[in-house]
């Protein structure tokens, strides 16, 4: 079993594996703060409801009205999505990486290749995936209040959708294929520069790390929470106007008219104020701190599983191809 497994590791490509590495980090990664997720989403969608009693406050509705299970509603989506995502993610950020360096030869090995890398492969994971973020917003955003306790400020209601197959179908009968791409224009404008200055903050204090240590486990997480530490600061109110813009056909008070990108964010910042872009956000720094942590060092732990040569040998191929002349010239 053990040589079966090592002849079907030497046969993928490396693109194949660095596929795998990426969608089991992500899915990994999102498990592990789903709760948190859930909890942000509903800070960021339901404000008078959840905001005002606080994270653990909020913890104590969910699993008196749905349960413990209730702090992962729409996990499931979630990890549908993010394997995915992050599967393409950090497998476009390679080959984006790589073209780049094969396109153009004299460009440097900086931070700067990386940041733009990474906004690419950001962008391209997104587009590919959003439909799946929009299903797991929607299944997050539904509260059931339960029998057995009646808790002041939850709003219980009916189940709108019951499960993944069940939003995509009501979604795309409601609103059409659009429909599933609500919200996405918001995303893209903070995927670009979340996912590039992540990749860029995590390779640049990566290179100021002593040789001996490069491969220690703490070091990569460190390096990984403030990348996403400081890459989500920045992009932060856009997540905010996504889910917002997401949920509007749920929320009876946007029911009767859907807003774009730029009137959903001025809306935010009239009725309910400019900090409402940043409702959410220390739940978000208590997620991202272990998700992109998590994420990027599993991501480097698996590749080395799968032995992925590493970037210096396939950049010295690259390099070596760059240099042999064309049989046209």
């Amino acid at each position: 079993m053990g040589m079966l497994l090592d002849e079907i590791i030497e046969g993928m490509p490396v693109f194949a594996k660095e596929l795998v590495a990426g969608g089991v980090a992500g899915g990994f990664a999102k498990t592990v703060v789903a709760p948190l997720e859930r909890v942000k989403i509903l800070f960021q969608t339901r404000r008078d409801e959840f905001k005002s009693v606080g994270l653990f406050g909020s913890f104590k509705k969910i699993s008196h009205t749905e349960g413990i299970m209730g702090l992962y509603r729409g996990n499931g989506a979630s990890v549908a999505r993010i394997v995915p995502y992050a599967a393409l993610h950090y497998m476009t950020y390679e080959q984006y990486r790589r073209w780049i360096i094969l396109s153009f030869p004299d460009i440097g090995r900086g931070p700067v290749l990386d940041l733009v890398a990474g906004s690419f492969a950001g962008g391209t994971a997104v587009l590919l995936t959003y439909p799946l973020d929009l299903v797991r917003t929607k299944l997050a955003y539904q509260i059931v209040s339960s029998s057995k306790a009646n808790i002041n400020g939850v709003i219980g209601m009916e189940l709108v959708y019951k499960g993944i197959r069940d939003c995509f179908s009501k979604t795309l009968k409601e609103s059409g294929l659009r429909g599933l791409y609500r919200g996405v224009a918001p995303s893209l404008y903070g995927i670009f520069p979340y996912a590039g200055l992540k990749f860029y903050f995590y390779e640049e204090m990566k290179r100021h790390v002593p040789e001996e240590h490069k491969k220690d486990i703490v070091v990569k997480m460190v390096c990984g929470s403030v990348a996403g530490l400081l890459g989500q600061t920045f992009t932060y109110p856009l997540d905010v106007v996504r889910r917002q813009m997401q949920v509007q056909r749920l929320s009876v008070s946007n029911n009767a008219e859907l807003k774009g990108t730029m009137e959903t964010l001025i809306m935010i910042m009239q009725k309910q104020g400019w900090k409402q872009l940043f409702s959410g956000l220390s739940i978000n720094y208590l997620k991202v701190v272990p998700s992109v942590a998590i994420g990027f060092t599993v991501y480097d732990m698996m590749k080395a599983s799968l032995r992925v040569p590493s970037r210096d040998v396939i950049e010295a191929v690259t390099d070596k191809r760059n240099s042999q002349p064309s049989l046209h010239s």
